[in-house]
C-alpha cells in the first residue's frame, strides 16, 4: 500500500462511519518511521460526525485494519491516527512514483521540458520559498543542493545502465536510517509554493545523505547486487520527485550539473 492508497483508504472508513458532510480530497499524512504513518483527519472530522476525536479516530482505526495492506493502527490521544503498513510497502511506493517516464531518457521523451534560465530558475524558487536566492552553485544554496541531487540520481543511474543494473523495487529491504528518512520523504504529497519547495528540499538532503552512507552502484571490489538494484530505485524515484517538483515551481531540472 502507497501513501495515497492509505489515505483514499482513511477516506473511506470515514465514510463507511457515517461522517456527515464532506470530505477533503485527500488525507494528510506525516512519515512517523519505516512504513508508519501519522493523521489527525479525526480531529478536523469529528465537528461533522457528532462524536469525539478519539471516538472518530477508533472507528476509523477499526475499519482500516481489516484493509489488505495495513498491519495495524494505533490511536493516540487526541484522536491522532497512527498506522502501520504491512511488508511491501517500499516497493509499492517505489513503484508509484516511478510509473512514467525514466530519468535518463532523451529530453524529447520527457514532457513538460524547461530551458534552463538561471536567472528565471533562482527567482522562480525565491517566489515559491519567500526568500532570496543566491545563483551561486555552493551546498550553502538550497536550489544548487536540490538540482545537483537531481543530477546526480540521473548519474547513478547512467552508472547503473552502464554495467547492467536496473532499478528494481523490492530487490531488498532498504533498512539504513537514512533510506527509511528518503522513502519517508519521498512518500509526502505536497502541491506548489513552499510546501513544495520545503520537501524539494527535504528529499534532495535525505537523497545526497543517503548515496553518502549507501552509495547504489558498487564500490571498490564489490560484485553487483540486490540491494544495488533497490537502491537504483530509490534514485530514480528521488530524480522523477524532484524533477518533477521543479517543473511544477516552473524550474529547470538538468541531467549535468
Amino acid at each position: 500500500m502507497t501513501p495515497a492508497q492509505l489515505s483514499r483508504a482513511v477516506l473511506r472508513s470515514a465514510r463507511e462511519l457515517g461522517v456527515a458532510g464532506p470530505l477533503p480530497d485527500r488525507v494528510q499524512l506525516r512519515p512517523r518511521g519505516d512504513g508508519i504513518w501519522g493523521t489527525a483527519i479525526a480531529l478536523r472530522l469529528a465537528g461533522a460526525a457528532g462524536l469525539s476525536a478519539d471516538d472518530v479516530a477508533r472507528g476509523i482505526g477499526e475499519r482500516l485494519v481489516a484493509v489488505p495492506g495495513v498491519r495495524g493502527v494505533e490511536v493516540r490521544e487526541g484522536g491522532f491516527l497512527q498506522i502501520t503498513l504491512a511488508e511491501g510497502h517500499q516497493a509499492d511506493l517505489l513503484r508509484e512514483l516511478t510509473d512514467g517516464p525514466a530519468p535518463g531518457n532523451p529530453p524529447e521523451q520527457l514532457p513538460e521540458q524547461l530551458p534552463e534560465d538561471p536567472a528565471n530558475d533562482a527567482a522562480r524558487w525565491a517566489e515559491a520559498a519567500g526568500g532570496p536566492v543566491s545563483l551561486v552553485q555552493r551546498d550553502e544554496n538550497p536550489l544548487f543542493r536540490v538540482r545537483y541531487a537531481h543530477a546526480r540520481a540521473q548519474a547513478l543511474l547512467r552508472g547503473g545502465r552502464a554495467l547492467g543494473l536496473a532499478p528494481e523495487p523490492g530487490a531488498a529491504v532498504l533498512a539504513h536510517r537514512s533510506e527509511r528518512a528518503l522513502l519517508a520523504a519521498l512518500g509526502e504529497q505536497v502541491t506548489g509554493g513552499e510546501r513544495m519547495a520545503r520537501r524539494l528540499l527535504l528529499v534532495a538532503d535525505a537523497f545526497l545523505a543517503t548515496e553518502r552512507e549507501r552509495s547504489a552502484l558498487p564500490v571498490g571490489d564489490e560484485e553487483p547486487a540486490a540491494r544495488h538494484r533497490a537502491r537504483l530505485a530509490l534514485a530514480r524515484a528521488a530524480a522523477l520527485v524532484l524533477a518533477r517538483g521543479l517543473r511544477e515551481l516552473g524550474i529547470s531540472a538538468p541531467d549535468h550539473l
